[in-house]
């Protein structure tokens, strides 16, 4: 009949309960016969694990992330470039522009103050940007540049021979800064 006890589940359940109530009631008492209890995964065991098994699965994924938001920023920094491209290429076809206008203007500035007489050259010449009035005095002949000069104030025609002196000294910097 005892055999036939510990055969249904809930009796031998009971038996091993009590066994362990007894063991803690009475510590040392089956130390020699009882073996350790086997104990359940542990909870942060079983996070530790996951997260191990996990691990490469997550590194590809932060990878592929981080692959999606370099591209991400390299387009964005070539619309950026294409942008400051099309930029420059309108910014140098107007400062073309200009420069052709700025000859072509100054091939006609030219043309009217060699026409005119020295001194109301001089005259109008003090009044205007000294690069330009020192420009217009460089592109006339020498002979008018020099009756034009005398006609100046000593002072503005000291400071267009100085400009035109520095655009003709070699050592002077060819670009501008």
């Amino acid at each position: 009949m005892m055999a036939h006890a510990f055969s249904n589940p809930s009796v031998r359940r009971f038996s091993i309960l009590a066994a362990g109530c007894l063991m803690l009631a009475i510590p040392g008492a089956f130390a020699q016969e009882v073996a350790a209890p086997v104990t359940a995964p542990v909870a942060g065991d079983e996070v530790q694990q996951f997260c191990t098994n996990i691990a490469d699965a997550a590194r590809d994924q932060r990878y592929v992330l981080q692959k999606k938001e370099l591209e991400d920023l390299q387009a964005g920094i070539d619309e950026r470039i294409a942008t400051l491209e099309k930029r420059r290429a309108e910014y140098q076809d107007w400062l073309k522009r200009r420069d052709d206008f700025l000859k072509q203007a100054e091939l006609g500035l030219t043309d009217i103050y060699k026409n005119m007489k020295a001194d109301a050259a001089a005259t109008q010449l003090e009044k205007i940007n000294p690069a330009i009035a020192a420009a217009i005095v460089m592109r006339l002949p020498a002979r008018q540049s020099s009756l034009i000069l005398s006609e100046m104030d000593s002072e503005k025609a000291a400071m267009l021979a100085n400009i035109i002196s520095s655009a003709s000294d070699p050592n002077t910097s060819k670009e501008p800064s």
